[in-house]
């Protein structure tokens, strides 16, 4: 057998894994590209769409603009997130309507604790990620590629009519990461606004400041992931950077969006009380102190196996670091039953907003206003108006 013959097999051999013919998933080949010719047909090949943000090279070659990674994706190539590809110089997204995860979820798991609390949002997803969190909670669907998962096709107006059926009040885009299927977002999005019906972007928020303003016109709120406050967390856990993140929530500060910060806090890794203290300094000194600031209970998951689930002595000890930077609404979670969990008007103290895990047992908001002592309490309380497109 000639060298050629023996390289052509590893190829075929390689690209049969990705395409999800071999039943395990290696991480080696996260990052490995294909050419068209050796993988599987796109399950969304009825549905291709061309990337919103991206610009054209030499020899048919591009940049994705979408994210900060700016992947240069080679004719009948992909990117790092595994569902775009070139082809002939015009990118396409490969999970454009294609849906794999659906569910009806209270709005306090994504969580939003100040976003029409008690309400349900018809929760979607697609394949794919641009980061590769080694603590991911949905790994089965983030760092696959479309042609290893089973979906369905739901285009925007299904979608838009299903969550109607379902009387959820918001669309949210989760699980995975929604900022690589961009273009879908935004039409559900948009789509949704002219039915009454918001949108929630749940995001690592590694996403370029173009696009986000771009998005934002039809959102109704995001909620980010601030993985660590340390860029060096961030490439070693989460093949990512801090800086564009920070960004993103500078932006979403800037053009007024409702928004929400959730933090894992993974024993050992971003847990220390410096790095917890200057998190929340900046975030006091940069996006206000009505932001509120989940900090969430870590259980081993997905590559980080080897750690225990955070101490809840150690939750509180941020929650207090928090308070003391001045952050009026401080949450913790994964904690059910847990004081930290509700809602407190920042002047009186009362408890607005009683929860236990997901549910709301009391809430004592009277149009956006503490009913104790007349305060307004930030968030976003009432269904945001229709659009007329």
């Amino acid at each position: 057998m000639s060298a050629q013959s023996v390289s052509l097999t590893r190829r075929c051999f390689l690209a049969s894994l990705l395409a999800g013919t071999v039943g395990w998933y290696c991480p080696v080949f996260r990052n490995l590209t294909i050419p068209l010719s050796y993988a599987a047909p796109p399950p969304s090949e009825p549905g291709l769409k061309e990337v919103m943000f991206y610009r054209k090279l030499e020899d048919q070659k591009i940049e994705c603009t979408v994210c900060p990674k700016k992947c240069r994706v080679a004719d009948l190539e992909r990117g790092y997130c595994g569902n775009k590809e070139n082809r002939g110089g015009i990118y396409y997204s490969l999970v454009y309507s294609r849906v794999c995860s659906q569910h009806l979820d209270p709005i306090e798991k994504k969580p939003l604790f100040h976003y029409l609390p008690g309400s349900t949002a018809y929760s979607i997803a697609t394949a794919g990620c641009n980061f590769e969190c080694r603590f991911c909670q949905n790994w089965q669907i983030a760092q696959y590629r479309p042609e290893q998962i089973e979906s369905i096709d739901l285009p925007p107006a299904a979608l838009v009519e299903q969550a109607t059926r379902k009387q959820a009040a918001t669309i949210a885009y989760t699980y995975s990461e929604p900022v690589v299927f961009y273009e879908y977002m935004y039409d559900c999005a948009r789509q949704g606004r002219t039915r009454g019906i918001g949108s929630v972007m749940i995001s690592n928020g590694f996403i370029n400041e173009e696009p986000l303003v771009h998005l934002c016109r039809y959102l109704t709120a995001v909620k980010i992931d601030l993985k660590a406050f340390s860029d060096k967390f961030y490439r070693e856990y989460c093949s990512g950077e801090l800086e564009p993140v920070l960004h993103t929530l500078t932006v979403l500060k800037r053009v007024g969006i409702w928004f929400e910060i959730v933090v894992l806090i993974i024993p050992t890794l971003n847990d220390g009380s410096d790095e917890i203290q200057r998190m929340c300094q900046w975030i006091a000194a940069n996006l206000g102190s009505d932001v509120p600031l989940h900090f969430s209970r870590f259980h081993p998951m997905y590559k980080i196996t080897n750690l225990p689930p955070t101490p809840v002595k150690t939750l509180e000890a941020c929650h207090a670091i928090a308070t003391a930077a001045g952050l009026r609404y401080v949450y913790l979670g994964n904690v059910p039953g847990h004081p930290a969990e509700s809602t407190y008007c920042p002047g009186c103290k009362k408890v607005l907003i009683k929860r236990m895990g997901y549910a709301i047992l009391e809430n004592k908001l009277k149009q956006g206003m503490c009913s104790f002592c007349g305060r307004p309490i930030a968030g976003v309380w009432e269904q945001p108006a229709k659009l007329n497109l």
